[in-house]
């Protein structure tokens, strides 16, 4: 309140209370109030709708009306306001009945002194300004909660999730009605992981801000940073906020993938020129060594030379395979359109999923997405990855999906198997020089692929759930 007045409106059709109360306000402090009065409903119903006064004195009779009904009007017009009931001696149903309507207080006509009513004036405009700000906090926090870019989760200590915030229901992909039923465990991909950070919220009070795997409706997994907080010890609840890191950590991923490439490559010159030198002298001097009479006449001996002359060349063509796999190599691009790649993979790909029996799912952008590429080694890149995924699944029971889309500024393939996928352990090894887990493979094919991508200023990325299949994630600028 201000250092004006105290606007006072008193809806009562007795002049005589409306007097009476004009004189109790007049002992009180002169010149701290302001009285007006409405002799009739109608009349209190115009002065309310000017929405000018602080306070509210209202008479439960008034003729064919009752003070219910202003309080009513009240709940009408949304307007909060403190209002003080004025009621007859021994009508305490009505009091109650005019507190449960929103009444802040009542007096009883016939009892009231200028104490008596100063202290209801005064407690009803402290209630009312406590109130309001509580209510202004609400709003403030409310909104915090429903605009906020991060997830918020309530839940409590029996891991009931209490709410959750539009953010959180978008990206788990949830409506509220089924959010409400879940545990906060089932958001978690691992349940020691849950455990673990129900333990630590629920007996220290709070937890640790740490990474978590979670996983959406549909089961795709993303990783999280939580920072949780106890709110109410009493009913042991307590406040997630989470924070959505997955791209972050793809990026991240992606960072060190072509910081690993680099230096694999540098690896890969230097033990080409070491290696090489050494071959060069032994391949001479076994070529030599050929010549002579003794050894050109000893069947024995060439077969000694052979061997040796076979696995130098041997050793060389990995050296010359790795340097490829690795090295910045010249391009020739031109616009293409992404399906396109894909459909010109799959096409080189057909005998060996006829011969395999598996079933394709194509789902193309609509209309294609342009990029800039060079359209036989992109093709080469995709049918890696596409005999990888072809090899990993079980004959006749195989599904290949190939899915792009537009994602920004990127044209973004994904190409998933339900084979028998990857370990944890491995993931971060596939595209290592020579790492393989066929019998027959060199392990540079992944490598090979990975070069490719980079060098159109694309990325690639792996998740993969053993026994359940593996997804080959590529994002390539587009035009």
């Amino acid at each position: 309140m201000s250092d004006r007045p105290i606007q006072i409106l008193m809806i009562d059709d007795d002049e005589d209370d409306f007097f009476l109360v004009t004189e109790l306000l007049r002992d009180i402090s002169p010149g701290q109030y302001t009285l007006e009065w409405a002799p009739t409903y109608q009349k209190g119903v115009e002065a309310i709708e000017r929405r000018t006064h602080d306070i509210f004195l209202v008479d439960y009779r008034l003729g064919p009306h009752t003070g219910l009904d202003i309080l009513h009007l009240f709940q009408e017009m949304q307007y909060r306001m403190p209002v003080i009931m004025l009621t007859g001696k021994g009508d305490y149903a009505i009091d109650q009945e005019a507190m449960r309507a929103g009444a802040y207080d009542y007096l009883v006509k016939g009892e009231i002194t200028a104490d008596l009513l100063e202290r209801s004036i005064r407690y009803a405009l402290d209630e009312y300004k406590h109130l309001r700000t509580i209510e202004e906090s609400e709003k403030k926090y409310y909104g915090i909660f429903e605009k906020a870019h991060d997830l918020i989760i309530l839940a409590d200590c029996d891991k009931n999730i209490i709410d959750a915030n539009p953010a959180a229901l978008k990206t788990m992909q949830y409506t509220k009605a089924e959010i409400l039923k879940l545990h906060l465990r089932d958001l978690f991909v691992a349940r020691e992981q849950s455990e673990q950070f129900i333990e630590n919220i629920c007996n220290d009070g709070i937890a640790v801000t740490q990474e978590y795997e979670f996983k959406t409706r549909n089961g795709k997994k993303m990783m999280v940073l939580i920072n949780a907080v106890m709110l109410d010890e009493a009913e042991q609840i307590f406040l997630c906020v989470i924070q959505d890191i997955t791209e972050k950590k793809r990026e991240e991923q992606e960072k060190q993938h072509q910081e690993k490439f680099v230096i694999t490559g540098r690896i890969a010159r230097v033990i080409a020129h070491e290696v090489r030198n050494p071959l060069t002298n032994i391949l001479l001097a076994v070529s030599q060594f050929k010549d002579e009479d003794e050894v050109a006449a000893s069947n024995e001996s060439s077969l000694y030379t052979d061997i040796i002359e076979r696995n130098c060349t041997r050793i060389n063509q990995l050296i010359t395979e790795l340097l490829d796999s690795t090295r910045m190599i010249e391009l020739h691009t031109a616009e293409h359109g992404i399906n396109q790649l894909i459909d010109n993979a799959l096409r080189l790909a057909q005998d060996r999923m006829q011969l395999h029996e598996m079933r394709l799912n194509k789902q193309l952008a609509a209309p294609d997405i342009r990029v800039n590429a060079d359209d036989e080694k992109v093709v080469i890149a995709f049918l890696n990855i596409i005999i990888n995924a072809i090899e990993a699944m079980a004959p006749g029971k195989g599904i290949l999906t190939v899915t792009t889309r537009r994602n920004q500024d990127k044209a973004q393939v994904q190409i998933s198997d339900n084979g028998i996928g990857i370990p944890g352990d491995k993931i971060s090894r596939l595209f290592d020089p020579f790492y393989t887990s066929k019998s027959k493979g060199t392990g540079l094919g992944l490598t090979s692929t990975q070069n490719i991508l980079l060098n159109h200023k694309g990325t690639i990325h792996v998740d993969s759930e053993q026994g359940k299949g593996t997804t080959f994630t590529i994002t390539l600028p587009a035009v």
